[in-house]
């Protein structure tokens, strides 16, 4: 089923996107799911980094590049080279966007920093990523998710809580910055639309993060509480954690107020817990969390999750089991919300099946949504289409 583009949020805005690896490329493809044209520049020989993340590898390319990466043309350039560099301005002319996340200072040197780029399209909303900022005493090292997510606390408050810090299973850091760049991109190219100009967007992995700590930053800020880890529990809620049944996995359940802990006790059969003091309020149940933990814990421990799912069935209170990938891909929900998305992929072998978008819109369908494009398989239509090079040019180059 064909989808007309004129119904896609984004029809008509063009990004230019030389970002790599995850929090760039992941920005740029919520915005191709949204109906932008991206335009993703490589270099023509080893291209995007995460193109070699592997195994596992489907075909050619790796199961991480195809993960973040659909509803994008990939065009081989070499930017350094003097008519890989005049390829680049003749884009930015076509473009409404521009994305990069170089260490800061590297694209001034070449002649793609904003000042140069602003000169040529004074209407282009240009977003540098970064790790840690333009400047400053961090500026220029590289920006990694684990090492950003380090410094920011976030790996300090991740973990059992008398164990080592961990790092999150996935890259939510990298991440965050992706959705904090998309949301800055669309405010400014709706400023755009009432004042005519572009601007230059900074977003860095390290202010994403601190900006996320939240709570946990507001205890220390305001009350001086430093903050520990507490494997799945809650500083300041409890019970609000995963707890191990009798076969082994684990049932996180979250009891955030008097009502919901009453409803918790009566399905467990321990109604006296409700009426103790050291457990009335939240604020008692916190002072007195180990206690409490080890009844429940036990509790827990008799029955089968399975067991668990059929009691807390329409309980009031959330809960859920901690799923594996096995089961969370086959999950009622997540099947319902048609999570999966299953596309055609030539280079793969066979149809690839990957994350779907998670948001829904009313007058916009991913429908006619496109494979991860391999190294460089769209450079002739771009150079054809939006340079203007004649097929014997782009045989030359």
């Amino acid at each position: 089923m064909s989808v007309s583009s004129a119904t896609k949020l984004l029809n008509g805005v063009r990004v230019l996107d030389m970002s790599r690896i995850l929090a760039g490329p992941f920005a740029s493809m919520i915005l191709g799911d949204m109906g932008a044209e991206i335009v993703k520049i490589e270099h023509p020989e080893v291209g995007d980094g995460t193109r070699e993340w592997g195994p596992p590898f489907l075909g050619s390319e790796s199961a991480y590049f195809i993960s973040i990466n659909r509803n994008k043309k990939s065009v081989g350039v070499n930017i350094k080279h003097e008519k890989g560099a005049d390829i680049i301005k003749k884009l930015v002319k076509k473009s409404d966007v521009l994305m990069e996340n170089y260490i800061p200072g590297q694209l001034d040197r070449m002649g793609f920093g904003y000042e140069e780029i602003k000169q040529i399209n004074e209407s282009l909303v240009y977003c540098s990523i970064t790790g840690y900022g333009s400047d400053g005493p961090y500026a220029t090292r590289a920006g990694y998710d684990v090492i950003a997510s380090s410094v920011a606390g976030l790996n300090h408050i991740t973990g059992p809580e008398n164990g080592d810090p961990c790092r999150a299973g996935v890259a939510m850091t990298d991440m965050s910055t992706g959705l904090f760049a998309h949301g800055a991109i669309l405010a400014a190219l709706l400023h755009r639309e009432k004042t005519g100009l572009g601007q230059k967007i900074e977003c860095n992995l390290l202010s994403t993060q601190v900006s996320m700590l939240t709570h946990v930053a507001s205890s220390y800020l305001n009350a001086g509480l430093e903050a520990k880890r507490w494997g799945t529990g809650h500083a300041s809620i409890v019970p609000y954690q995963s707890f191990k049944t009798k076969d082994g996995k684990f049932l996180t359940v979250g009891a955030g107020n008097n009502k919901h802990f009453e409803k918790l006790c009566q399905l467990l059969k321990v109604e006296d817990l409700i009426t103790n003091n050291k457990f009335r309020d939240n604020k008692d149940r916190v002072v007195n969390r180990v206690e409490l933990i080890g009844i429940l814990s036990e509790i827990f421990q008799a029955k089968t999750m399975e067991d668990w799912l059929v009691i807390l069935e329409d309980c009031g209170f959330p809960y859920g089991p901690i799923n594996n990938m096995e089961e969370t891909f086959n999950d009622p929900q997540v099947l319902h919300n048609k999570m999966i998305m299953e596309m055609d992929h030539p280079a793969c072998g066979r149809n690839i099946r990957i994350p779907a978008p998670p948001v829904r819109y009313s007058s916009h369908s991913y429908l006619d949504a496109t494979s991860p494009p391999t190294l460089g398989q769209h450079t002739r239509e771009v150079l054809s289409n939006l340079v203007d090079f004649t097929d014997e040019q782009i045989d030359e180059l």
